[in-house]
């Protein structure tokens, strides 16, 4: 038995994490020696040598695995931002480094938070994957193609986007979906943020979100540390796939908090004000939603539109928000209603239409400016 033929072999056999569902295992043809800097992104063939935190691997089966040591996996690369969990960075070596999320990421977990008692998972890699010509093998090597400009006119997109981590924008996505499908629409969803993993895209899949992609999709692992070009391109790269299936409306996430570096570069950028028409703020209390939507009026230029998340289980809070900040709260019921999807899309539609107005004014004003400019006094 040749020692290609065993690499194959234990490349074939081993778990496959779902952050690399997009990977051909087919084109994984060696075991790459455990050494240099691994990248973003790369993926690795390693052992579980102690289970912590993540006792488990999502597949991209959507089955959850259950590990044990000895443990065979191919994971990625990647940094992550999650303040409720842990903060991790890619290391520099390719020694023993953490599992630091179920979907398969591969980093050095550098702190988390104190619920975190069993510390993170830990993993030894065994090598990086290469292809047949040895070259490393990368997410972004089977990435959806990238958009780098938008030459067409998009279906209406909303932006939910939170205080923090577990604020409910997941779910607020959902319901919103369920709630433009009531109304006889078809709804896309893109994950913009985040670190990869499935729950948020199966949750949308069985919400009726189609199509549903997420920041792997565009051969991204996570999209902490990442910079604020290569996010306007991931950002312009999911939203022109999904127009490309016809859809009548977009709901996009973004991960984190309006705090959260990336989230906040982001949210100022004037790529996503002119793609984004309107947002739907999830937080956990009235203080909380207060301070995201001044930060939001300040620095971000698409309209809040709505508050939805943990706050809506709590009907004093709802008051407390309602009376400051004069926007309608969402439960998940009230945003799975046709008539409240269909009032915070026609907002942000709008908004869109607005702006398109005041800008063709000033194009007119500017070119009569410029004619009268030109002529001569005699």
């Amino acid at each position: 038995m040749t020692q290609q033929y065993c690499n194959i072999s234990r490349i074939q056999n081993a778990s496959w994490a779902f952050a690399t569902r997009r990977v051909s295992r087919d084109a994984a043809k060696v075991i790459l020696p455990a050494e240099g800097v691994p990248h973003p992104g790369d993926l690795v063939l390693a052992t579980v040598t102690f289970l912590g935190q993540h006792p488990g691997l999502q597949l991209p089966n959507g089955r959850r695995k259950q590990l044990f040591p000895g443990d065979e996996i191919v994971v990625a690369y990647g940094n992550r931002y999650a303040s409720n969990q842990f903060e991790a960075e890619v290391p520099e070596t390719l020694g023993p480094c953490h599992l630091v999320a179920g979907g398969g990421i591969a980093s050095r977990a550098v702190s988390w938070h104190v619920n975190m008692r069993k510390g993170p998972t830990q993993i030894t890699p065994i090598g990086l994957l290469g292809d047949a010509n040895k070259r490393r093998i990368n997410l972004r090597d089977f990435a959806l193609s990238p958009v780098k400009e938008i030459d067409t006119t998009l279906p209406t997109a909303i932006a939910v986007v939170g205080t923090g981590m577990d604020s409910g924008k997941t779910q607020t996505c959902a319901y919103l979906v369920r709630g433009l499908n009531a109304a006889g629409l078809r709804a896309g969803y893109a994950k913009i943020t985040g670190t990869g993993a499935g729950g948020d895209t199966w949750l949308l899949t069985d919400a009726g979100a189609f199509p549903v992609l997420d920041f792997t999709d565009a051969g991204m692992a996570t999209t902490y540390m990442a910079s604020i070009d290569e996010l306007e391109l991931l950002l312009m790269t999911l939203m022109a796939h999904i127009a490309r299936e016809g859809v009548d409306a977009m709901v996009l996430e973004i991960a984190d908090g309006v705090f959260q570096q990336e989230t906040s570069a982001l949210l100022r950028s004037p790529v996503l004000a002119s793609l984004v028409a309107g947002i739907v703020m999830a937080s956990q209390d009235s203080m909380g939603a207060s301070a995201g939507v001044h930060w939001l009026k300040k620095y971000a230029e698409p309209p809040v539109l709505a508050l939805s998340g943990i706050i809506s289980a709590a009907p004093l809070q709802v008051r407390e928000a309602t009376l400051a900040l004069h926007l309608p709260v969402y439960d998940r019921e009230g945003l799975a209603t046709p008539a409240n999807a269909i009032s915070i899309l026609s907002l942000a539609q709008q908004h869109m239409e607005t702006k398109q107005t005041v800008r063709t004014a000033s194009i007119i004003k500017q070119s009569d400016e410029a004619k009268n400019g030109g002529k001569q006094a005699y």
